[in-house]
């Protein structure tokens, strides 16, 4: 499966029409073809999602066809009142909770969760550089501590701005667990960088620190 926008492109959410619903009744019909289409149309999102949860670009692809497979079995499940694109990404969220259950950690940097807010310099200096590569080793060490379903949430409303409500039927929770998980996540990402930061840095095994007089 190709990405075409690359692991570190934007997440899009693919504006459905009547020519969509109109593929997804001839693929519950048996048309290879018309499944086709539609894996062409939604593998980007679904890739990204997958990347976004696992951090692996060969697991997101892994995930992504798995993903794609597991729709097509159970085409006959879906419903037509429900968009075709959520219904995908709820499969591509609990396989990718059922495999984060099975690591014993998860790795995985916070930058690849929330959308950044900042415009990248094109060519960092050195010092910027250097900044940069240690905020995200501390952001992904503090993303350790995020276990897949509120990972999930995280992913589900900041990248891809699904509502509570869409959130909480594709990882079948509640309106209020799904606030509930998104307000712990935010907080416990705020509080494990503070906690960071407050830290003091060493150098060659030596704190920067004033001692003591």
């Amino acid at each position: 499966m190709q990405n075409e926008r690359g692991p570190e492109g934007s997440p899009v959410r693919v504006a459905e029409d009547d020519k969509h619903a109109e593929w997804v009744r001839c693929a519950q019909q048996g048309e290879a073809d018309a499944f086709a289409r539609l894996v062409e149309v939604y593998q980007v999102p679904v890739y990204n999602l997958c990347y976004r949860m696992l951090g692996e670009p060969a697991e997101a692809e892994d995930a992504a066809q798995e993903t794609f497979l597991r729709a097509y079995r159970g085409l006959g499940r879906y419903e037509a009142d429900r968009p075709f694109g959520t219904w995908l990404l709820a499969i591509a969220s609990h396989h990718c909770i059922d495999h984060l259950r099975r690591r014993r950690f998860f790795p995985l940097s916070t930058e690849r969760l929330l959308p950044s807010q900042e415009s990248a310099d094109p060519a960092p200096g050195p010092e910027e550089a250097l900044a940069l590569h240690e905020r995200q080793e501390q952001l992904g060490r503090i993303s350790q501590a995020l276990g897949p379903h509120d990972r999930a949430a995280i992913v589900l409303r900041y990248w891809y701005g699904l509502s509570y409500e869409e959130i909480g039927e594709a990882l079948s929770l509640s309106v209020g667990a799904v606030k509930s998980r998104l307000h712990r996540a935010r907080r416990e990402i705020a509080q494990r960088w503070l906690e960071q930061e407050a830290q003091p840095v060493t150098v060659r095994g030596r704190s920067n620190e004033p001692s003591a007089v």
